[in-house]
């Protein structure tokens, strides 16, 4: 049974940074593309970030580029997500999930999905 479990996630504020993980069980990261979205009240999912099963390759959404990282440790089996220079504007639900596709940016590519973590951003 693949699990994803999201975690790192709290308050932080303007400028200041987080790191969130996504720790997986019953699958192995290192196969398959793993990716971050995030969802806000009211908004759709959006793509933020994914890491290629290299681990070599990663491709970020317009809106963080520049400030978010993802890396994997492969001997943890667990996918990170290194978050900078926060905004208010990155308050949302942040999820992570995995993917067969190499280069997947629509939700509907992923099979599996973690439950979320909370990150808000104060002014």
């Amino acid at each position: 049974q693949v699990q994803l479990v999201e975690s790192g996630g709290g308050l932080a504020q303007a400028g200041g940074s987080l790191t969130l993980s996504c720790a997986a069980s019953g699958v192995s990261l290192s196969s398959y593309t793993t990716g971050w979205f995030r969802q806000a009240p009211g908004q759709e999912r959006e793509f933020v970030a994914y890491i290629r099963p290299s681990g070599h390759n990663m491709y970020y959404g317009e809106s963080v580029k520049g400030r978010f990282t993802t890396y994997r440790d492969s001997a943890k089996n667990t996918v990170y997500l290194q978050m900078n220079s926060l905004k208010p504007e990155d308050t949302a639900v942040y999820y992570c999930a995995t993917a067969k596709l190499l280069s997947a940016t629509r939700q509907g590519l992923y099979d599996n999905w973690g439950q979320g973590t909370q990150v808000t951003v104060s002014s």
